[in-house]
């Protein structure tokens, strides 16, 4: 009766990718002017090395918490089992870049501790339509909340 409604990882994965990829034809649409925003979160575009192909690999992903020394970044997958590829990639490098706007700046990024999530946590996922507290209820993993600072 306890168990977690589990989403099927096929589900948060097919998600992802729509929501990606539209998102990403809207920014070459509009000359990366629209959106910037997702509800009341920062969209931008994560540039990371892949740590298996050491080629640089883009990611569109939204911030709950976002500044221009520290942008939070949280590794959901949409609730799937497993942590997402650019999560893989910036543990493996952690120097990454970040893309707002059409201005792309270096980064820092590390995976808070379980201090700082418990800290963190309120505040992104206060308002409503936010999906992260659902996310982290449909799954066993601990999901990752990443602190990219600027370097």
């Amino acid at each position: 009766m306890g168990d977690k409604q589990k989403t099927p990882d096929w589900v948060a994965e097919s998600g992802a990718w729509v929501l990606e990829n539209g998102h990403r034809t809207l920014l070459k649409l509009t000359g990366g002017r629209w959106p910037h925003k997702l509800g009341r979160m920062q969209a931008l575009e994560l540039h990371t090395i892949g740590r298996k192909t050491g080629q640089r690999r883009s990611t569109l992903l939204s911030s709950p918490i976002f500044s221009s020394e520290r942008i939070v970044l949280i590794a959901s997958l949409g609730g799937a089992s497993h942590n997402p590829a650019w999560y893989l990639n910036l543990v493996a490098h952690p120097d990454v870049e970040i893309t707002v706007r059409g201005e792309t700046k270096p980064y820092v990024a590390r995976t808070a501790s379980p201090e700082e999530k418990a800290e963190l946590w309120p505040e992104i996922t206060r308002g409503s339509g936010n999906p992260y507290d659902g996310y982290q209820r449909s799954t066993t993993r601990d999901i990752p909340v990443v602190i990219c600072e600027s370097s």
